[in-house]
């Protein structure tokens, strides 16, 4: 994250050879006088509330999200407010030296279901004058700023899966209903997560990191803290002393930060000194390179056991087919490698939860061997390891007891967690059988355990191909993709596309996944969408219906071929691919009369720095630039049309333009929502070769529009260079 230097390594009292490498699979290997693992929001929230509380100069507070509602406790005896914005408010009024820092993920608006809206024209909450909060937009197209870092008076930090936001907390018993556990009214499922609490040295190197991501986003200092303090929580008793500790962090490459993957180097290498087991819990397990480091790991002749917790359900019907599908594949692959059964996936299990619903396994955590802890924010997915920012801490016993003994108990204390018993009873259990999968085996019952995931579905390449661009391993530059249809694209050395056609697939792939964090992830599934459209398509004024909703559907970056898939299921092929093109094109035009009407700065504003070169394109090139940018976008569809408008292309070129680069996209999206009904009724009667020679005939006519693109700007410069000078 920036150039800035890390701190040296620290080597007290060790016994044996450091896994970590600064620079390689650590940012720093650092040193906590104390550490805590804190399990589940109860404990965390309850923890960071008595550290703020103490806080004297800074509170610094960055994550993927915030929300100013979140309930940190629900004991109100004291007077200090319980929710987390006016508890903020109430300490900076409290202590005037205090400045609160919140540097919240600038998330696209199809992210709005469950966050809070942002505390603009009086609404909302109302962050005093010492609280700062601002908005960190400098991820790459497809990405997130992944981290979850607490930072109080740069004395002592929290890092892990835990952001401070809706629908986190909730208790070690993960009760089926617990009336606490509500947003707006709205119950959610048991939520269980991890979270690390340390001092020292490792704080400081958290809040170094922490400060340069402020500075990226804001372009602003937070001063250091010069006074030292003591805002240990008194309540939480260390879990372990003295202990080395290495910060790992991915960082995407873009303009203004070096590509780091130090979270995968050390996962890589902490799977390869394994010995005994390796017991992981994780939202997501998708990685290829992870995935691949543990099935070497099986095929050995002794391998370690290896047991995977994660959760048994996703988020909506589109993660379904994406994560889903890919940890399906990653699965198999594994127990096909599994020639001497040390690898088994289980997912915790809790009776009386309503029917689609599960324990969220939200934790991102990898033990080994009592040899070393890791809490962390990276997923085990590819876009963790080189998309999104991420930030784990891991622990190392280097031979010594004491702290390879509260490896081993936070071990044994999450088991007892999932497995609903004591801790005793599970270290007692493991120690006597010698092996993790026989002690589950024993300590299994048929309420509240783990479970083995056992129902694994198969799935075509195909649909694995497809699913696997939702995880891409690394960013995709926007400012390469407008050089794709930009003036200077002549200057540049032509050759084959196919790996940027892959790229803007891969941004059209995490733009519509990013719909399954929402509400209606839950309502738009395939079947409801069979059963809404056929009965819907009978009515007269249906058609009207979908057309109009292109339009509110472009603004806030709802997936339109769900729209599409709808009215190819309620009117058939021909009409749905009638009323969809129409809808689009209206919703075109209503973005393309916004553009007009606003001022040009505020379109400036609105569509970026980045898009200015596109700007110029579109003045130079009017219907084909249109016709191309459709084709292959380069921005939103709602920007695109607003700098249409506000730059004055002709209305006529604009309006074609949309039609002729719009009718590959629907086409193709007809087709496929043809056979998606077609899988849904049958699914031996999909057509995989039409479906194949779509994809190819749509890869193809980008490819051809792209070169074709390139063809017209270096006529158009050479003829530009033949003409005379003026006098």
């Amino acid at each position: 994250m920036g150039d800035v230097a890390a701190p040296k390594a620290v080597v007290a009292g060790a016994s044996s050879a450091s896994l970590f490498r600064p620079g390689e699979n650590c940012y720093a290997a650092t040193h906590a006088a104390r550490a805590a693992f804190l399990v589940d929001a109860e404990n965390y929230y309850r923890a960071f509330r008595t550290a703020a509380e103490l806080a004297r100069d800074s509170i610094v507070i960055v994550g993927w999200d915030f929300d100013s509602r979140t309930r940190l406790t629900w004991d109100e005896s004291s007077g200090v407010p319980a929710d987390l914005g006016a508890f903020l408010n109430f300490l900076t009024k409290r202590r005037r030296s205090l400045h609160v820092y919140v540097l919240n993920w600038d998330y696209p608006m199809v992210f709005g279901g469950d966050r809070e809206m942002r505390p603009l024209y009086g609404l909302g909450w109302s962050p005093r004058r010492r609280v700062h909060l601002h908005y960190d937009n400098t991820h790459p197209v497809g990405g997130s700023h992944h981290q979850k870092i607490v930072v109080i008076d740069d004395a002592v930090a929290f890092s892990g899966g835990l952001d401070l936001a809706s629908r986190r907390w909730d208790t070690c018993a993960h009760q089926a209903a617990d009336a606490r556990r509500t947003l707006d009214g709205e119950p959610y499922p048991p939520f269980h997560d991890t979270m690390a609490l340390v001092d020292g040295d490792a704080a400081q190197v958290l809040a170094q990191i922490a400060r340069t991501r402020w500075t990226l986003a804001t372009g602003e200092v937070i001063p250091k803290v010069s006074r030292p303090a003591e805002p240990w929580p008194s309540s939480i008793e260390p879990d372990v002393t003295d202990v080395d500790v290495a910060v790992s962090r991915t960082v995407p490459g873009t303009d203004a930060t070096r590509e780091v993957r130090e979270v995968e180097a050390l996962y890589l290498d902490m799977i390869a000194r394994a010995k005994r087991y390796i017991y992981i819990e994780n939202q997501y397990f998708t990685s290829d390179r992870i995935g691949a480091a543990l099935a070497a790991r099986l095929k050995e002749s002794d391998p370690p056991e290896i047991v995977l917790v994660t959760r048994l359900l996703s988020h909506g019907w589109l993660e379904e087919h994406t994560m889903h599908v890919l940890r399906t594949r990653l699965v198999k692959q594994l127990r096909a490698a599994d020639a001497h059964g040390r690898f088994e996936v289980y997912f915790p299990f809790i009776p009386g939860l309503e029917d689609g619903t599960c324990v969220d396994c939200h934790s991102k955590v990898m033990i080994i061997d009592d040899e070393w802890l890791r809490i962390g924010s990276a997923n085990l997915s590819n876009r963790s390891m080189g998309l999104d920012t991420e930030c784990d801490l891991t622990f190392e016993a280097r031979g010594r007891r004491r702290v390879s003994d509260a490896v081993r108990d936070f071990r044994d204390r999450l088991l007892a967690e999932h497995l609903d018993c004591s801790i005793d009873r599970v270290g007692h259990t493991v120690a006597r059988a010698r092996s993790l999968h026989a002690a589950l085996r024993e300590l299994r019952s048929d309420e509240r355990s783990l479970r083995v995931l056992e129902d694994v579905p198969d799935w075509s390449d195909a649909v694995i191909n497809l699913a696997s661009v939702a995880d891409p391993e690394r960013p995709v530059s926007l400012d390469r993709l407008i050089d794709e249809f930009s003036p200077d694209l002549a200057e540049h050395k032509s050759g084959p596309a196919w790996g940027r056609i892959a790229a803007i697939a891969v941004v059209f792939a995490a733009l519509t996944a990013l719909w399954r964090h929402t509400p209606l992830s839950g309502l738009v599934t395939p079947e409801r969408v069979m059963e809404w459209a056929q009965s819907v398509g009978t009515l007269a004024w249906a058609p009207l219906v979908v057309m109009a909703a292109y339009t509110p559907a472009c603004f806030v970056m709802f997936p339109r071929p769900l729209i599409t898939l709808f009215a190819v299921i309620a009117f058939g092929p021909v009409l749905g691919f009638v009323y969809s093109l129409l809808g689009i094109v209206t919703a075109a035009l209503a973005t393309y009369f916004v553009g007009r009407a606003l001022p040009r700065d505020t379109v400036r504003k609105l569509a970026g720095d980045k898009l200015n070169e596109m700007t110029e394109v579109l003045i130079r090139r009017g219907l084909l630039a249109i016709f191309a940018v459709r084709i292959v976008p380069v921005a939103p569809f709602a920007i695109e049309g607003m700098v249409a408008g506000a730059v004055g292309i002709k209305l006529w070129h604009f309006a074609l333009g949309t039609v002729l680069g719009m009718l590959p996209g629907t086409l193709t999206t007809t087709i496929f929502g043809e056979q998606i009904q077609t899988a849904l009724e049958d699914p031996s009667k999909i057509n995989y070769w039409l479906v194949g020679g779509v994809v190819v005939f749509f890869v193809g006519l980008i490819l051809v529009v792209r070169r074709w693109f390139v063809k017209q700007h270096r006529a158009a410069h050479a003829d530009h260079r033949e003409r005379p000078a003026p006098a």
